[in-house]
């Protein structure tokens, strides 16, 4: 449609008259656009509907005139649609409304109705306005949401289930730590401490708001504290520093939440239970660069030989952890040589209907 003129209205269309006294003119551009269109007069009332809105509805434009466009509406948004727009007439302001029409088949469909005022030289003159068919959008987001509904249920059931498969497996590893030789029992312990920090990762997944991106600071954040709780309660000190967060797939934190519970599970083994083992992890999260993390542990004090029969397994599960999610890793988490972890680039999601050849 024509341009804004400086004083708010519309100027012609070609030579055509103003769509303020719909002419001839405007009337034929209005009736061959592909487009369902409207116009009120200033009291709000229905003074015009293009072809467009008449192939839609089945009805006349003597049908439509005043409020007789109105009997096509759904009762379910009859009062909405009525306040929405009673507001912007007061006003004076554009508006935008999504409402069910009926179409000449008897089927609703939802449309995007955008309506905009009609001043010139300061004297109002109505308004002016289109609408869109949005209802394949409309299913499309409804679809979406019974989906994620089902999926949230899903995980929730899949956790719950995983939860208490773990509950059972410390049960079983506290049984067999009993009944095993004294020098064995070491072992079932920490095997034991550490079945524990994997239900507390998948806790922590469980929980995060959103389980397809997840904070990186803020779920690092919640597990450290966690953690920090788990065993040696008081003992254990875990600080997030650095600039920036990056959000990341729920493989990548999995791999990280396990990563950290080693360190933590390695620290509290290599130092006396009376002292405070402090953990840094440092995040590296720039605008446009890969996310890295830097992490240091230790005591301050020297470390303990470790317990009885208990082996050492900490860099050779975290290598394993980090290489399930393609995460490189180097260093030892020691202030001299800090474990150094860059995380893989999110990959982009490619919709299952594209061919193999596209993707």
């Amino acid at each position: 449609m024509g341009a804004d003129t400086p004083e708010g209205g519309f100027s012609g269309i070609g030579g055509m008259e103003t769509p303020f006294d719909l002419g001839d003119g405007f009337r034929r551009f209005a009736d061959h656009v592909p487009l369902m269109m409207w116009r009120t007069d200033d009291s709000g009332r229905s003074s015009y509907h293009n072809e467009c809105w008449l192939q839609f509805t089945g009805r006349l434009l003597a049908d439509e005139i005043g409020d007789g466009w109105r009997q096509g509406l759904h009762p379910d948004d009859f009062t909405r649609h009525a306040e929405i727009v009673a507001k912007a007439f007061e006003s004076r302001l554009p508006f935008t409304v999504e409402f069910r029409l009926r179409r000449h088949d008897g089927a609703y469909r939802w449309l995007l109705d955008t309506g905009r005022p009609l001043e010139e030289n300061g004297v109002f003159h109505g308004y002016l306005g289109s609408c869109f068919d949005i209802t394949d959008r409309k299913n499309a987001e409804e679809h979406a949401e019974h989906a994620l509904l089902e999926k949230e249920t899903l995980l929730a059931e899949i956790y719950h289930r995983v939860r208490n498969n773990l509950q059972v497996m410390v049960s079983l590893i506290g049984l067999y730590g009993r009944a095993a030789p004294e020098a064995c029992r070491g072992s079932f312990d920490a095997l034991g401490q550490r079945v524990r920090a994997i239900a507390l990762v998948q806790q922590h997944l469980h929980e995060a708001p959103h389980i397809a991106s997840i904070d990186l600071r803020d779920y690092l954040r919640r597990l450290a504290s966690g953690l920090g709780q788990l065993r040696r309660a008081g003992r254990i000190s875990v600080g997030i520093e650095g600039e920036g967060t990056s959000l990341v797939e729920p493989r990548t934190a999995n791999a990280l939440g396990m990563i950290v519970a080693e360190i933590v599970a390695e620290c509290l083994d290599a130092t006396n239970e009376t002292v405070t083992c402090g953990i840094v992890i440092r995040i590296d999260a720039g605008v446009g660069a890969p996310v890295r993390l830097a992490i240091i542990s230790g005591s301050g004090e020297a470390a303990v030989e470790g317990r009885e029969g208990v082996p050492k397994l900490g860099p050779r599960l975290i290598a394993a952890y980090a290489a399930q999610a393609e995460i490189a890793v180097s260093g030892t988490a020691t202030a001299a040589d800090p474990l150094l972890l860059q995380l893989p680039e999110a990959r982009a999601y490619v919709p299952p209907s594209l061919p193999p050849a596209l993707r």
